[in-house]
């Protein structure tokens, strides 16, 4: 059954594919409409594969949004390219858990090199550390949680095992056009939404550094690497030197302008 349910699958993931140009970017009412025909009870019996990936092509290819498409300019989701899509293929059929190194070598190699490689063509020191998140909230709250810790342990606080309750209060100071996973982020790890110090931006979305709040040991400056609405830097160098001088940390929210650094540098006037 593998072997026809796969070709079957492969041959409707192609036909997809090649009518994305042809595709509306938002589906129709009526195609959004036709996802209610995978609802009702749970069937009592298990269905034929084949008839589950027909109705699965059949009502919800039509109820996409052709983000792979040339004329989509809606979130900053990006678009698979074959290589990737066929990788994708390939690992959901190893079907590997990739929490411990012991659970799936092949997994944490392929870890191991991807970051090796980001390091290289982003510039990054080479002792610098990474992992791979499920995407932006995740990377900044992985991001925040290390300066979360970093930040108490210097208060001699050890805030894995006792928590926040009776921790030192911390400082996060972020831009005005922060991102709204980062401050989610805040939120899921106890730092608070709304504690949050704001600094004003200028007309692209720049957080203005003589602007900065008083900064010390006990303060998290995040800062962003491109705003998603106009790719500006905050500035960066400024914000450093002055967080440095204070022992605070600085996070960077490169989500949106971190790739620039793959970019060579221009030569032209």
């Amino acid at each position: 059954m593998h072997d026809e349910l796969l070709t079957d699958a492969a041959r409707r993931a192609s036909d997809y594919l090649d009518s994305i140009a042809r595709r509306l970017v938002w589906p129709t009412a009526e195609s959004v409409a036709g996802l209610a025909a995978a609802g009702g009870l749970l069937p009592e019996e298990p269905a034929d594969p084949l008839e589950v990936l027909g109705l699965i092509d059949r009502i919800g290819s039509p109820a996409t949004v052709a983000t792979q498409g040339g004329r989509y300019f809606g979130f900053v989701t990006g678009g698979t390219q074959p290589a990737a899509l066929a990788a994708s293929w390939m690992v959901s059929a190893w079907d590997q858990s990739a929490a411990l190194r012991v659970m799936s070598p092949a997994a944490a190699a392929f870890e191991d090199i991807a970051l090796d490689w980001l390091r290289d063509v982003l510039g990054l020191p080479a002792a610098s550390a990474g992992a791979v998140v499920t995407g932006a909230t995740m990377a900044n709250f992985t991001g925040l949680a290390a300066a979360r810790h970093a930040l108490l342990e210097r208060a001699d606080f050890d805030v894995e095992n006792d928590g926040l309750f009776g921790a030192p209060p911390l400082t996060v100071v972020v831009g005005e056009e922060v991102h709204v996973s980062l401050v989610k982020a805040l939120g899921l790890l106890g730092l608070g939404r709304g504690r949050v110090v704001r600094v004003p931006v200028d007309g692209q979305g720049r957080m203005i550094a003589e602007a900065l709040p008083p900064l010390d040991a006990r303060t998290s400056v995040c800062i962003q690497a491109g705003n998603v609405n106009t790719g500006a830097f905050d500035p960066a160098a400024e914000i450093c030197r002055a967080a440095r001088a204070a022992g605070a940390w600085v996070h960077v929210d490169g989500a949106f302008g971190l790739f620039a650094a793959m970019s060579p540098p221009s030569t032209g006037t």
